[in-house]
């Protein structure tokens, strides 16, 4: 244990995090040994983490400390927004990519962990937050890059009066206003991208391209969504004769056509968010047993990560989405499952607004781990230790 001892206290040597996942996708918090950020606003931090501490994203998302998918949660004690008292803390997100300006199983997770913790240097308002419902719920506005989210969290109080998250229950949020940038937006798919599925059932026109429809909706980053049966998958996300190759072969080349027209990102006030964070597929046959109003999702999104989760600011484009269509109205809710076996999450269209639909989502997130990661800088001569992905070998030609 000495050595463990001597790496975990000595900051300049470690950068200490908390692991939590969320319907299996995790979330990694750092609590300590990631250093200051320059900037006036949350935005310019993040632009600063990017360009001067770039490396240590590398380190904490990327093997051999993480992997390729692994996502992250560096805690901002002060914005533009926690001085004006709008918001009680900042967060920046991370994965193998890089940064995202809205995250919703960490914010669910985030949940969670900033009432449990007692370290009012990590949180310095955590004693500030508004408790309401008789101690029940604590309620946290968290300043994420895209605007305050409003989390409640479940609370129990202990004998000795600790008030701490309450892992038996939900965990819900309020993020900004979602909405629909486009709707049954085509994208030609020239006959040379187009993936075997779609080559199967999809018809070609005179031009030899293939016509896909693809909804692409906001929740705090925008999300191409499309099912399916419209990608050519005729059995959907339940068919044993498809891969998940065959899912990111297909979303890859599809977001390859997409991400390049920023005419359909274009958000109301900030030019950093108008980006393509990735495209969700979804399968609407499974539904849900309790109200017949769901679907599996299957998100791709950054170097081809595969979110674990139903992705919490997905599901509340998917919400706009389904209001704007139509089958989803305002006060009810959508089921939004993951392929794998666990807890889903819930979105519920609460109301409309100028700029789109407010939107409730709710998940369950758990502690996994808490680590002490010692830094590159320690072992200098460990290239690979500073965060590698597995790829083939490259190597240059010789000219």
């Amino acid at each position: 244990m000495d050595l463990f001892e001597d790496f975990s206290k000595d900051n300049q040597k470690a950068i200490k995090v908390i692991d939590m996942h969320t319907s299996g996708e995790p979330t990694r918090i750092v609590v300590s040994g990631y250093p200051s950020l320059d900037g006036k606003t949350l935005l310019e931090k993040r632009r600063w983490a990017s360009e001067r501490h770039d490396d240590i994203r590398k380190m904490l998302m990327l093997e051999p400390r993480g992997h390729d998918g692994m996502y992250g949660a560096v805690l901002v004690q002060e914005t533009e927004l926690t001085k004006s008292g709008e918001a009680d803390i900042g967060v920046l997100f991370c994965h193998n990519q890089g940064y995202s300006t809205m995250c919703g199983h960490a914010t669910i997770a985030l949940g969670r962990f900033l009432v449990d913790t007692q370290d009012l240097q990590l949180f310095p308002k955590r004693n500030q937050v508004e408790v309401v419902d008789s101690g029940t719920i604590t309620k946290i506005r968290l300043h994420a890059p895209c605007g305050v989210v409003h989390i409640s969290v479940p609370t129990i109080t202990t004998k000795s009066g600790r008030r701490l998250s309450d892992g038996s229950k939900p965990v819900s949020f309020i993020s900004v206003p979602s909405f629909v940038s486009r709707r049954s937006f085509a994208v030609d798919i020239p006959a040379e991208l187009a993936w075997r599925q779609l080559r199967l059932h999809g018809s070609a026109t005179e031009e030899q391209t293939y016509i896909v429809n693809v909804d692409i909706c906001y929740g705090g980053a925008f999300y191409n969504i499309v099912s399916a049966q419209e990608l050519g998958f005729s059995d959907g996300l339940r068919g044993e004769s498809y891969t998940m190759k065959d899912f990111a072969d297909a979303s890859q080349k599809l977001e390859s056509l997409l991400k390049t027209r920023k005419d359909l990102y274009q958000h109301p006030r900030e030019k950093d968010l108008e980006f393509s964070y990735g495209v969700m597929i979804v399968d609407k046959t499974f539904g849900s047993k309790s109200t017949g109003r769901g679907e599996v999702g299957l998100l791709f999104f950054a170097e081809g990560q595969i979110d674990r989760s139903p992705t919490g600011s997905c599901v509340s484009a998917r919400v706009a989405l389904g209001v704007d269509q139509g089958w989803l109205e305002v006060g009810t809710s959508e089921d939004n499952c993951v392929p794998h076996e666990g807890n889903g999450f819930r979105g519920r269209a609460v109301k409309r607004v100028q700029e789109g639909i407010v939107v409730e989502v709710d998940g369950r997130a758990h502690y996994t781990s808490a680590a002490s990661f010692i830094l590159p800088d320690f072992e200098r001569d460990d290239v690979i230790g500073r965060g590698f992905k597995l790829e083939l070998p490259y190597y240059a030609k010789q000219s």
